[in-house]
């Protein structure tokens, strides 16, 4: 858990949306923090030298496979070139942010607590009062 995700004004202030961009850039920095595996099977040491200089590595089922686990696949930040950005309604941070909070607010349905939990919670609560 990162301290402050959400929080603007020296933490006097909650924003929905600065929290969603928090929890990307979170998920970013996950997966710096997790290193890079160096292995036979994603250093593919025989593909390179199929698919050569120069050629296309997006095509092959071995960049599909593993694809999602190397990359953070962003939510929020928009990677296309401008030209699509722009056809997809050219989405700033931002509003693209509000939009995804206000999704989360109307849509999320939170798994139910595990049988006696909420009891539990009840239980500490009371014995700090």
């Amino acid at each position: 858990m990162m301290y402050g995700m959400g929080m603007l004004e020296m933490g006097q202030t909650l924003s929905f949306s600065q929290m969603v961009m928090d929890d990307e850039i979170a998920a970013m920095v996950k997966r710096i923090v997790r290193g890079i595996d160096v292995n036979d099977e994603l250093m593919a040491v025989d593909l390179i030298k199929k698919v050569g200089i120069g050629g296309n590595f997006l095509g092959q089922k071995h960049t599909m496979k593993h694809l999602r686990d190397e990359q953070v696949q962003a939510g929020l930040l928009d990677r296309r070139m401008r030209g699509g950005w722009e056809k997809k309604g050219a989405k700033d941070l931002n509003q693209a942010s509000i939009e995804r909070a206000k999704a989360l607010i109307a849509d999320h349905k939170p798994a139910p607590l595990e049988d006696g939990l909420a009891e539990e919670l009840v239980k500490i609560a009371k014995s700090v009062e």
